[in-house]
Parts: structure tokens; sequence; C-alpha cells
């Protein structure tokens, strides 16, 4: 990471890249981890750098710790002031019992996730201070450390004038380099998955996202081959669906298609993943409320995590062929927009009748569907803000997962355990086809009869008309689109999830050499 520095508009240029050669003597803000007590009684356990920074300050931190207030708390923090030169700024964060693993109860790794949140909260509060850079106890886990820092300090700020300070967090110490480059490397996936999901729609058009994909992944890796398939190819493919929803917009549509070949054998079945890529939706002629519209900015959020995961396989050097395929439009009215009621061919041929014009989504998705079957596909993977009934059923606390695959639901519910950005089997039941298929139009509908009853189970329904692979999984992201204040180490905005999630199920399917 460059440090970037701000100067007040009375200091010359000269005085700034001065400051800026000297980046590495400016003052440090230093972020250290404390454990709550096993037990009630006794002192609190400092993390091995917290024990070695208190023996460099002769016990002065333990001092004042327990003199300025009660054991600190899971996720709480306390910060002293000049006990170090070179750390002007000490910020202790609390991580809660040490011995603490992975929950049955909660699927997830309890110890990570503390670490992660107690991180993030110390690294903000240095940023508080305007210090430019924060070194990092690493706390016994130097990925969920990083992965902690560059999730938290993140905002989204680029048309504000007023921005917060930028803050470089560094290892401190020498204890697990490897873990924290590859936690910043995961951190920095998602935040770009986070960054084309916030952007307006105005900037993030499809051409203007796949752009950006291209620029990220032209840095990330030289042997990616990216195509931005234009209106003229998607309409050889025959994709009637896809085209059907981007009509409606001024906008042209763009089908990207990425190839990363991580494999010792170029030939080895990929993995496939697609995501849906509406940079806005407005609903269509079947009109969304006015009222919190402009999220639909996020509704590429498919797009942007498959995206932005395989820019990180890329970056790891994964060993592993992946394929991501993002059909990218608009959903707008217009006089030339679906209407309810009209019937349009997807490329396997199946004709769908379009009852609602903001259950479009899928109608994307059914034609990158049939197209992924062409590569002989290890397994596809799709994710899209697919259902508001998502939202409703888990709300943001998982991901719905939607699979004819116990072999992938497994790789891809350990993967989540690890990350915690968890995931939720749901049910693919014969129930749920025969609401999509009993249609009077057409061979499909693209809502279930029911309207309403289990929305999110029949949208998957209808995915999988168009799937005939046997390891299929269906991601519906929209119940994790944003943020609020649910993830601590996510700041208020588009959250990127679930991108981590997927880069470490990609690379858990790299050291899986079972043919499913």
């Amino acid at each position: 990471h460059s440090l970037t520095w701000r100067p007040s508009l009375s200091q010359s240029s000269l005085n700034r890249a001065l400051i800026l050669g000297l980046r590495n003597v400016w003052p440090k803000g230093l972020v250290l981890g404390i454990y709550a007590n096993e037990k009630e009684e006794g002192p609190p356990q400092f993390t091995d750098a917290g024990d070695a920074f208190d023996r460099c300050v002769s016990g002065k931190l333990r001092e004042l710790l327990s003199i300025s207030g009660p054991l600190l708390k899971k996720g709480k923090t306390r910060i002293f002031h000049g006990l170090h030169q070179d750390f002007p700024s000490v910020v202790v964060v609390g991580l809660g019992k040490k011995s603490i693993g992975v929950s049955d109860q909660e699927n997830w790794d309890e110890g990570k996730e503390n670490i992660r949140a107690a991180v993030s909260v110390g690294c903000r509060q240095v940023q508080d201070l305007e210090i430019p850079c924060v070194e990092v106890d690493p706390c016994g886990d130097a990925q969920a450390a990083a992965e902690g820092a560059i999730l938290g300090l993140y905002e989204y700020d680029e048309f504000k004038k007023r921005k917060k300070p930028v803050v470089t967090p560094q290892l401190h110490g020498s204890d697990g380099k490897e873990a924290w480059q590859k936690g910043t490397i995961y951190g920095e996936g998602q935040n770009l998955a986070r960054h084309l999901m916030e952007a307006p729609a105005n900037y993030i058009t499809p051409i203007k996202f796949a752009e950006l994909v291209e620029q990220k992944l032209k840095a990330a890796h030289s042997g990616v081959k990216i195509h931005i398939r234009s209106k003229s190819w998607i309409e050889e493919q025959q994709m009637g669906a896809f085209l059907s929803v981007a009509k409606g917009s001024e906008e042209p549509p763009v089908f990207l298609e990425i190839h990363y070949s991580g494999s010792a054998n170029t030939n080895d079945p990929p993995l496939v993943l697609v995501g849906k890529g509406v940079t806005f939706d407005s609903g269509g002629i079947s009109l969304k409320p006015s009222s919190g519209m402009d999220a639909m900015r996020a509704d590429m959020g498919g797009a942007a995590t498959v995206c932005s995961a395989i820019v990180t396989a890329a970056t790891l050097n994964l060993p592993l062929n992946i394929i991501v395929l993002a059909p990218l439009c608009e959903n707008m009215p217009s006089g030339r927009a679906n209407k309810p009621g009209d019937v349009v061919r997807a490329k396997n041929g199946k004709t769908i009748q379009v009852d609602n014009t903001d259950a479009e989504g899928r109608l994307l998705l059914a034609d990158a569907l049939c197209y992924a079957h062409n590569f002989n596909a290890r397994a596809i993977v799709n994710a899209a803000t697919l259902t508001g009934a998502m939202d409703i059923a888990l709300g943001s606390a998982a991901t719905g997962v939607f699979t004819n695959s116990s072999w992938l639901w497994t790789h891809l519910y350990e993967a989540s355990i690890l990350t915690g950005d968890r995931v939720w089997r749901m049910p693919l039941f014969e129930h749920y086809t025969k609401q999509v298929t009993d249609c009077p139009l057409a061979d499909l509908s693209n809502v279930g009869k029911y309207s309403r009853a289990g929305g999110a189970c029949t949208a998957a329904a209808f995915l999988k008309e168009f799937v005939t692979i046997s390891h299929w999984a269906h991601l519906d992201i929209a119940g994790v689109m944003s943020n609020k204040d649910e993830v601590p180490y996510l700041r208020k905005g588009m959250a990127g999830r679930p991108t981590r999630t997927l880069v470490e199920f990609a690379t858990r399917l790299s050291q899986d050499n079972q043919s499913a």
C-alpha cells in the first residue's frame, strides 16, 4: 500500500513530496490485542505481541490498563498516548476468550470473527486520530487481523470533498507475514466488490463495469483472457431472455467473459462462476416503489462478487481454472421494455412468460447458465441479488444456497465457516418447480403461480430449468447486499458479500483432487 498524505493548502507540493519520502519514520499507531479471562478472576492475558510491547515499556501498558477501568470486553477498546516514541498512540482491543473456536451454533469460527471485529475498531480509532499508518498485532491469526484492518478502514468516498484520512495497515512484527498478505488480498477483493456495488449507476454502466474489471485483472495477472461481448454477439448467441430485459434501456448490454488458467493443465475442467449484472434495476414496467430504489445500483452484486473473486484468485495465483460470466444491463421502463405477459425465448429454446418485469435477474441468468454449459465445467456456481424473499427469509445473516450437489454444498459451507461470511442451504424441491412450469402461455413463468409464497425457492426452481450439470449452486445474495451495523467490521453501505467465501471456496476446490 502506498501512503497517501493530504497536505494543507498552504504547504507546497515540494514539502509534500519530502514528507512522503519520510513516511517510513512517520509516527505510527499500534493496535494490540488482549484476551478476556477464561475465569472471572485474574489478570487479563495479552497476545504475544502485546506481552512483548509491555516488556518494552517496562510494564507500563499493563499498569495503565489495570487502573483505567474495567477489564476490556470483546470488541471494546482503550487508547493510551505517549507510551513509546515510535507509537504515540496505542489502541488495546478486546479479543474475547482465547480458547474459542468454531461454534456449531453460529456456524463460524468465533475466534477469527472476534479478531476481525476488534482489529477493525482499533484501526478506525487510529484513523480518527489522523495517523497515516497503523501496525496491527496478528492476534494469533494474521489473516483474520489483516481482513479486519482492510475491511474496517474501507469507505466509499469517491465523490466527497471531505474524505477520511488514508491509513495504511501493516503487520506488527514478523510472525505471520504470508497469512497477513493473504488476508490483505482477501480484504481488498471484497472491497473491490463494495466499490462496484456502491458506485452510482451513471458511473457504473454495463460497459464501464466491464472496463473497470478488465483494468483490475490486467494489473493482477498477465495470463487472464477477457472478452467484453457486445449486443451483436449476444444476439448471435440467441440469448433472447437477456436481450428482452436489456432492450428497455438506452445503455447497451454487455456480456463479460473472463478466463483464468491457474491449473498446471489448461484443459482441466474449470470452475464457472456466473453473476447477475443488472447495473440499475428500476423494476421495468412493473416499477419498484421510489423509496429505496437508489439501492438498486447494487443489483449487479452477483457480477461484482464473482468478478472480484476471480481478481482475487488471479492475485493469489490459485492453481485452478476459473471462468466468470457476467450478463450486464439495466432494467428500465420504456416504449421498448418487456411488458407483463410478454413471452420470450431463452438460449436453450425454452419459452418464458414474463408475468413480472421486476423478476428480471433470472432472465439474464437463464441465458448465462445455458452458455456456461459450453465449458465442460467442474462446477457452476451463480450469484445474484435475486429475490426480496431471500432477505425476508434469512435477513443479512447468511447467503441462501440452492444446490443439486452435496459435494458442492460441503465446500461452500466449510469455506464460509473460515471466512465468517456464512451460507445456509435452502430447498430445491419439485414442489417449487411445479409452480413455475404451470404456465398458461409458455414453458415457464418468471414468477411462481402462488405469487409471493416461497419466492426465493421458486426463483431457484426457475433457474434449475436451465441447468443440466450435476454440480450447480445458486447463491441468492439479496439479503447480504448491504450492511447497516450487523457485520461490525464493515461500515454502513454495500457489503461486497460473499466475495471472501467464494475465494475460499475456490481455494478449497483447487486443493480437492477428487473429480466430485
